[in-house]
């Protein structure tokens, strides 16, 4: 950085001098941050209530008969969008060997990788958002089924109806993925305005469905920016706002109440004594934003979430660790925001999620690039699981709250040193089933690449 920059008024080495954890961020370094304004959840302020969240759990409920007609693959769970919890013992051990830090308790993974339609995260709050909007257009204009079987909406009549009308997103790749699928498919015009970061093989499938894709040479930013630009150009379009979006946030929300359910099922108890840690990959914020707050809801203080970011693209820590949200991007401090970890590719936090998850997020920490490929690999040695680098972003975290002083300290602050044989460690997979067979080869090769590299 040049001598005399100045960053919302401060230069650079006041910033370092009043954050010290920032210089390593500057250097790409791997760190770990507990955040000092965690609050018990009985004094903190739930901005969003549990009544809205049932609310839209009910909302796709009513969906489901639509969902199920025109997604045959979600006939099994009767439309049900939802993926499987699985436990990894084996990747667990992988884990213990690699680091030398045994990982006490259970380890899980929540595989959102595989949800229907979409293959990712984005599957529940991009779909919902599409599917809220589309009621509410039935609803103004009269067009509610009056025996309240949602699966008219997947008739020619009402594909004609919506397409009178378009919708827009910003996206790095998944979320574009989940809202131009089922927006195509209920009738909309669509565009999915994808940043340079987005993979060739997601702009394809999308085209392959219908799908307007407008391709930047710029970041996340600018392809939101755009995307915003066109739907305020349009009365009939409307725009997904990843960076501020209720609907998004409440549609990734509802994930809690159904793990709650896959957790009873399998027979995992979260109390007071047996504790919970979630550990979510994190772009500009919603999909892990809304997990963890619906997970808040429901356990309180007996779970514990951490999101995870690549090195280069840092955002939602340094938005939460100065308090400045998106007022901060990670390229006002020299960083560049170029990873191979194209989904949480995010140089500006959103400020909606930043400030709702401020009295309620345990921590953040990064993972490098060359990380997210070694455990890639090591995953589908042991487990036989295929994820996409992201996705793999969560999977470092039990070891490091573990393993680092900050972790450490943070078990100790909590009572929770003798209660960690008990705990229960979720890693969110929040994509890869749909990527293409030559790029998963593609990806295991430089898994192997980097495991050869960490060892030169």
């Amino acid at each position: 950085m040049e001598n005399g920059v100045r960053v919302e008024g401060k230069t650079i080495e006041q910033w370092k001098s009043e954050y010290p954890l920032l210089s390593e961020l500057m250097a790409t370094a791997e760190v770990f941050w507990t955040n000092p304004r965690l609050t018990p959840v009985a004094e903190a302020e739930m901005t969003v209530t549990a009544e809205e969240v049932q609310d839209a759990e009910e909302r796709l409920r009513r969906f489901a008969p639509f969902i199920q007609q025109a997604f045959p693959e979600t006939s099994s769970a009767s439309g049900l969008i939802e993926s499987p919890l699985a436990s990894i013992p084996n990747m667990q051990d992988e884990l213990a060997r690699r680091f030398g830090q045994a990982i006490p308790g259970r380890l899980l993974l929540k595989c959102d990788s595989h949800l229907p339609i979409a293959g990712s995260i984005k599957a529940r709050g991009g779909i919902y958002e599409v599917l809220a909007h589309a009621e509410e257009l039935a609803k103004k204009y009269d067009r509610l089924p009056a025996d309240g079987d949602y699966s008219v909406f997947a008739t020619e009549e009402y594909r004609a109806f919506f397409s009178q009308y378009s919708i827009a997103v910003g996206s790095t790749g998944n979320l574009g993925l989940s809202i131009g699928i089922i927006s195509a498919k209920l009738g909309f015009r669509v565009t999915v305005h994808m940043s340079a970061d987005a993979k060739a093989w997601k702009k394809d499938l999308l085209r392959a469905k219908g799908v307007q894709v407008v391709e930047y040479q710029s970041d996340y930013g600018k392809a939101v920016e755009e995307g915003r630009k066109q739907a305020e150009a349009d009365p009939q379009c409307y725009f997904i706002d990843d960076e501020n979006s209720k609907r998004l946030f409440l549609g990734y929300a509802v994930a809690a109440g159904r793990l709650q359910k896959q957790l009873e099922e399998q027979q995992v108890i979260v109390d007071s004594e047996h504790p919970l840690f979630v550990y979510l990959p994190c772009g500009v914020g919603g999909g892990p934003g809304g997990v963890a707050y619906g997970l808040k809801l429901l356990y309180g203080d007996r779970v514990h979430c951490f999101f995870a970011e690549p090195t280069h693209s840092p955002c939602m820590l340094l938005g939460l660790m100065t308090g400045y949200h998106d007022k901060l991007a990670v390229q006002d401090f020299g960083i560049d925001n170029k990873t191979d970890a194209d989904g949480l590719a995010v140089g500006r936090p959103s400020r909606f999620v930043g400030k709702v998850m401020e009295p309620l997020l345990s921590g953040v920490y990064t993972v490098a690039d060359g990380e997210l490929y070694r455990l890639l690999r090591a995953l589908r040695d042991s487990e036989s699981v295929r994820l996409e680098p992201s996705a793999l972003a969560g999977m470092p975290g039990p070891i490091r709250l573990l393993a680092q002083a900050a972790g450490q300290q943070y078990i100790e602050q909590h009572g929770l040193a003798d209660k960690m044989k008990n705990a229960t460690h979720i890693v969110w997979a929040t994509g890869g089933s749909m990527v293409p067979a030559h790029i998963q080869e593609a990806y295991y090769a430089k898994g192997l690449e980097c495991e050869e590299q960490s060892h030169s």
